[in-house]
């Protein structure tokens, strides 16, 4: 049985396309592109359910035309409208290694400062400005922290949790709290 901390969620299947069985695809991470791994994770009534990828084709830069095995005309296709798709987080380690990981496997994690503790759950991150910054919900409220190299002290993958050393000034959490 596959767990929530074994997976990550890069994307959700929309509708079928076609009569072959094909979906399509709108992903946050297209790391299914760029690691050895034959599978997606999808989460069908509340089981998270391995499917092999029998082949695929990217539409644009965010959705990709996916057919899965055994999934052959639009009727068994329909079954995944609106599925959650997940991936391994073990080969997300492999792309890792190779320097492959993107920004989106983070969301999830929490985050913990090395003086502060548990600042919350990273919920998004933001890469439009030359200064990428995670979002943190902290009890309900935004924080954004620099996702900068000198800043995390420690990635726990199979925990999900990034340790960063933060510089005096930079988290001024008393006001957040009190707002």
């Amino acid at each position: 049985m596959i767990r929530r901390d074994e997976v990550y969620k890069i994307g959700i299947l929309n509708k079928p396309h076609g009569v072959r069985g094909e979906l399509l695809f709108t992903f946050t991470d297209d790391i299914f592109d760029r690691v050895e791994a034959d599978y997606i994770v999808c989460l069908m009534d509340g089981i998270l359910v391995p499917f092999y990828i029998e082949e695929y084709r990217f539409r644009t830069d965010t959705t990709a035309l996916i057919k899965l095995e055994d999934v052959d005309t639009a009727e068994q296709a329909r079954r995944f409208t609106n599925v959650e798709v997940y991936f391994p987080v073990h080969h997300a380690r492999q792309a890792e290694e190779e320097g492959e990981l993107t920004w989106s496997y983070f969301v999830g994690f929490r985050m913990e400062e090395v003086y502060h503790g548990h600042l919350g759950e990273v919920t998004d991150v933001d890469t439009s400005t030359v200064n990428t910054l995670f979002i943190i919900d902290h009890n309900g409220e935004e924080l954004l922290i620099p996702a900068q190299e000198e800043f995390i002290t420690d990635i726990d993958h199979e925990h999900r949790v990034i340790t960063v050393s933060l510089p005096d000034g930079l988290l001024n959490i008393d006001n957040v709290e009190e707002a």
